[in-house]
């Protein structure tokens, strides 16, 4: 069995089913590769996937390395576009390849060196690892919560995750948006933040929301 072509209809299976599909036909379309359908077929043989029909559902032990790859693919492409700046397409691509290879150990100092980020580049969400639920580090983490940065600090907002769509739109009219040099003025009673020139007020709650990249 190619393994790679395991990885990407597993990782594949995890998209589909977020958003809420697992169609054999779907598999077939989204990957094109002849060997697509018969792989598919030895997978169930080897106790990765269960298939019905046309419907495909991950074992046990499939979930788990879905799962790994998803986690280190998203990871991978917050690591090429926030940190080095490519591109939304090229961070992708080279995602794609490095997802193969990525060490658990690896992956969680990726993971804790950009904040433990909540999704991708494309919004998607990145699965929990185990050192998401730890507080402390051994070093400071590159991309954090505004809620982490320190007052009078100056730095880029690298992305926001919020919890209310219609919170997104008021604070891009505020310009409050990824790409934005932004400066923390203070944190109490509220968090104020200079953009512009312009100061801005924003709770807690926004504040745990948008994650911010320190300026060198």
């Amino acid at each position: 069995m190619d393994n790679k072509l395991k990885d990407e209809i597993l990782e594949l299976l995890w998209s589909l089913r977020e958003r809420g599909s697992k169609s054999f036909a779907e598999i077939v379309k989204g990957i094109n590769d002849e060997e697509v359908s018969e792989t598919v077929r030895k997978m169930e043989k080897s106790g990765f996937i269960l298939i019905d029909g046309d419907d495909i559902e991950m074992t046990d032990k499939g979930e788990v390395r879905a799962r790994d790859l998803t986690r280190r693919h998203r990871l991978a492409e917050r690591l090429f576009h926030d940190v080095f700046e490519v591109g939304m397409r090229e961070s992708e691509e080279t995602a794609c390849e490095i997802e193969h290879f990525l060490s658990p150990s690896v992956t969680d100092s990726v993971c804790s060196f950009l904040g433990h980020p909540p999704t991708c580049p494309h919004g998607k969400s990145i699965p929990r690892g185990g050192c998401c639920s730890k507080y402390t580090s051994d070093y400071k983490p590159l991309v954090m919560q505004l809620k982490e940065f320190e007052v009078g600090a100056v730095g880029r907002i690298v992305f926001i995750k919020p919890s209310d769509s219609s919170r997104l739109e008021r604070l891009a009219s505020m310009g409050v948006v990824p790409g934005s040099t932004i400066k923390l003025k203070q944190k109490r009673p509220s968090f104020v933040l200079e953009i512009d020139e312009t100061a801005l007020a924003v709770d807690s709650l926004i504040a745990e929301e948008i994650y911010v990249k320190e300026d060198s």
